[in-house]
């Protein structure tokens, strides 16, 4: 009968060694979030599909029952919310799904504008929460790309009532800042080009306003959901009297 040789107990230092590189704590980066959050088996699918549905009832809801800005502003969370919780691919994944739903039950036309921005400007938001990003920084970029999609729509509305709906906004313009110079008792004809400069800064502030809110709203819903988003600056925080997360 053979017997093993006794296995000679390992060094002291090595288990030490060991053990503090086991329990060495990973630097937290956003490229290491975003690994984490790459989807992973099928709650990732069955997230993606429940968000890309939700994202695609709210805008068939407002659709058939405008309700002004109240829903406009929850359009990009869901697309968000997943690039915060599994990452780009499901927040493409979830745009793309609930444009081409949006494509069958009310045309093309919806579809791609729901594409752009508010499918775009969620994953925006959501790479720019996922990346910590400050608010001033979110804000600028998503109020951007909401300038870029409200030329966007003012495009294809043109192309399909075959109509220049920009000259019928500069006339608008036009319209109430002779209305304006009226009441100041100014006279004179306002140039081409300040009527169209002044409809486009009109344009970028309500696009910017519009993104401040959703990053209200995101703040307030994201936290319950366990995703919060960057605390707002602090001095907005003492405007709406919110407490810090």
């Amino acid at each position: 009968m053979t017997t093993e040789p006794a296995q000679e107990p390992l060094d002291e230092d090595w288990d030490s060694w060991v053990d503090a590189d086991a329990n060495a704590a990973t630097p937290v980066t956003p490229m290491a979030i975003a690994a984490r959050t790459e989807p992973k088996g099928p709650l990732a699918l069955v997230e993606t599909a429940f968000m890309a549905s939700a994202a695609a009832l709210l805008w068939l809801v407002n659709f058939f029952f405008p309700l002004g800005p109240v829903l406009r502003v929850l359009f990009p969370l869901p697309i968000a919310l997943l690039y915060r919780r599994w990452g780009p691919r499901s927040a493409w994944l979830g745009a793309i799904v609930a444009s081409l739903l949006l494509f069958v039950l009310l045309g093309p036309t919806r579809g791609i504008l729901f594409l752009l921005p508010p499918g775009c400007l969620g994953v925006l938001l959501g790479c720019c929460w996922q990346r910590r990003l400050s608010w001033g920084w979110s804000i600028l970029l998503g109020g951007g790309l909401e300038t870029i999609g409200f030329f966007f729509r003012l495009w294809v509305l043109s192309v399909l009532l075959g109509e220049d709906i920009w000259t019928y906004l500069t006339a608008q313009v036009t319209g109430f800042l002779e209305w304006l110079m009226g009441l100041m008792g100014w006279l004179g004809q306002i140039p081409l080009s300040t009527v169209q400069a002044v409809a486009l800064v009109t344009i970028a502030l309500s696009s910017l306003l519009y993104v401040l809110v959703v990053h209200g709203v995101a703040w307030v819903l994201f936290r319950r959901l366990g995703t919060p988003i960057p605390a707002p600056p602090e001095w907005l925080q003492t405007v709406l009297d919110l407490d810090a997360a």
